[in-house]
């Protein structure tokens, strides 16, 4: 691929090329005049592969399913931290929890969009926490975290982070408890924190037959790259996937997208939760 080719913009027809068969395939939808995101997120995976534009890595694309993984990995978006935003975490522990904790069956928690795995360790850590302070009895927890990316999914399932990393949001007496030193500049979870954590691949387009039904949904900061019609189709579906009276957690700028009559919004203050209706 030419130096011209990828520091310049991609012409309107291949981007827009792109942008469609990348929301075919992953949900994510890409706006208007980001095509330097698409030349920066793909430069090196064109220049090791040696394709000379977007219409040869497209092609590329219908050939190969793994180069395909690799080109939506690149585009998708991994940034997290530790229990991220605070307030979802205080409602899984102050409201959620103690209304589930009589409950005779075990609870299932879906990390929906778990990137690198902080926000379903940060879900353990809340009910670990909650187990040793709240005195209430609390049934076995089961937690699934789910990813588009492989590669986000691979460094959840190994749970090992650098500093910059764990500094983002990790509380110290956490760290001290419940991860080992494994490096110089390198922690790793420990095996409490892991417990009842089950990674898998899933693409939220896809069918949530197989998944089973939940009891709190995690769905925060992803819908976000979707496009309307898709954001309600997956709300739609989350909301098959609840139990009666389960919870959903969004992340702060997202809504309903005109669910409102499915679930009933509680303002949690901070924060808000949606109950299945």
């Amino acid at each position: 691929m030419t130096r011209e080719h990828t520091d310049t913009q991609l012409s309107g027809t291949e981007y827009e090329q792109f942008r469609q068969r990348l929301e075919a395939l992953s949900g994510i939808l890409l706006g208007d005049g980001k095509e330097y995101l698409v030349v920066s997120r793909l430069r090196k995976i064109m220049r090791d592969k040696g394709l000379p534009s977007l219409t040869e890595l497209m092609y590329c694309m219908e050939r190969d399913r793994r180069f395909q993984s690799v080109v939506v990995d690149a585009m998708t978006t991994n940034e997290t931290l530790w229990l991220r935003d605070g307030h979802p975490f205080e409602i899984l522990s102050k409201h959620i929890y103690p209304a589930l904790a009589e409950q005779g069956s075990s609870i299932r928690i879906w990390s929906s969009a778990c990137s690198t795995g902080q926000e379903p360790y940060s879900i353990k850590l809340t009910e670990l926490d909650f187990r040793q302070q709240s005195g209430q009895r609390l049934p076995a927890v089961s937690i699934l975290a789910t990813d588009l990316s492989d590669t986000a999914l691979e460094a959840a399932k190994q749970g090992r982070y650098p500093w910059m990393a764990i500094r983002r949001g990790m509380p110290e007496i956490a760290l001290n408890k419940y991860f080992e030193k494994t490096g110089e500049d390198e922690w790793c979870v420990g095996p409490e924190l892991r417990a009842g954590i089950d990674f898998r691949h899933f693409n939220l387009n896809d069918s949530y037959t197989r998944l089973g039904n939940f009891d709190v949904i995690f769905c925060r900061n992803v819908l976000i790259y979707f496009s309307s019609e898709r954001k309600r189709e997956i709300l739609q579906k989350m909301h098959a996937a609840l139990k009666p009276g389960g919870f959903l957690i969004l992340g702060a700028s997202e809504a309903l997208s005109g669910l409102a009559n499915e679930f009933e919004m509680i303002s949690c203050n901070p924060g808000i939760m949606y109950r299945k209706k």
